[in-house]
């Protein structure tokens, strides 16, 4: 790690879990990411990456976000998103019906941050999505 990755690791203490509908509007989705770093008071410079299921590495609304917020994406399988369910704070049995794991947004943002990491904002809903963010810890 170079000192300049090392001060980005730094100052990016947060990481923006999404989740969404096939083919939801990335405006959509894109207003919720802002609205979830606007309630916790932190500007997309402080975010490291934006993390979601891995059925969703081809979803243009969560490309698109991506893309437009600057911000590189992390995917997980279900069975790794599973495994951060002890840590929801809003496990849903709906979701698991459809995807194989308890929650999305929150369990992304969560194996994406780490182990000690902090669920800082729970999920939020906005039409077809779902955002969260964990703080790294």
């Amino acid at each position: 790690m170079t000192p300049s990755d090392h001060s980005l690791v730094s100052t990016r203490r947060y990481v923006l879990g999404l989740g969404c509908e096939r083919d939801t509007d990335w405006n959509d989705v894109r207003l919720l990411a802002e609205r979830a770093l606007r309630e916790i008071g932190i500007e997309v410079d402080q975010v490291l990456a934006i993390a979601s299921i891995d059925t969703r590495n081809n979803e243009p609304a969560i490309l698109e976000v991506a893309a437009h917020l600057r911000l590189p994406l992390l995917f997980f399988d279900a069975a790794t998103l599973e495994r951060e369910t002890p840590r929801l704070k809003n496990p849903s049995e709906l979701v698991f019906a459809h995807v194989g794991c308890h929650g999305v947004a929150e369990a992304a943002a969560l194996a994406a941050a780490g182990p000690i990491a902090e669920l800082v904002l729970p999920k939020i809903k906005s039409g077809f999505a779902t955002a969260a963010i964990a703080k790294i810890g």
